[in-house]
């Protein structure tokens, strides 16, 4: 009886471990406006341009795999304590199965954010299309744009 609570508690904090794990991936940013700490005091390279055209678009960040096992350990911890002996047993296996296909449902919507398609023309008459998260920035046919560019990633700024 004790090793079957002690088995719970461990799932239970597996589980949170698993949900912050997927918290942690669905908050790392795209957007112009936000840097990672390794990328401060780096030098860019900057090209001015002119914004042509503005598409929504959808940014889909992939999925881990986290979400689908941490909703399999919640739901077959969950499902366990239906029942006694094979009850139990099967109680568990379909609460893991219930709760990794929903644990999947929530990641993969969790891993879509708005984003924008960017195509500017630059100084030189050279045509550029950039996509990133939506952060604010509102860019139309028209405006004067910087591009930074450093290690294959470019950002649309004002």
């Amino acid at each position: 009886m004790n090793a079957g609570r002690s088995a719970s508690r461990l799932a239970l904090g597996v589980a949170a471990l698993a949900i912050f794990a997927v918290t942690g991936c669905a908050t790392q940013q795209r957007s112009a406006s936000v840097y990672r700490a390794g990328e401060a005091q780096r030098e860019q390279t900057v090209r001015m341009a002119t914004v042509e055209s503005v598409r929504e678009v959808t940014i889909d960040r992939g999925q881990t795999g986290v979400g689908t096992g941490a909703g399999a350990i919640v739901g077959g911890v969950a499902g366990s304590s239906v029942g006694q002996g094979k009850g139990s047993v099967i109680g568990a296996v379909a609460g893991a199965v219930a709760g990794g296909i929903v644990g999947q449902a929530i990641e993969n919507q969790s891993s879509k954010v708005p984003g924008v398609e960017i195509t500017v023309r630059l100084d030189n008459g050279e045509l550029r299309a950039i996509v990133q998260e939506i952060d604010g920035q509102q860019f139309k046919p028209g405006d004067r744009v910087r591009l930074l560019s450093e290690g294959g990633v470019t950002r649309v700024t004002r």
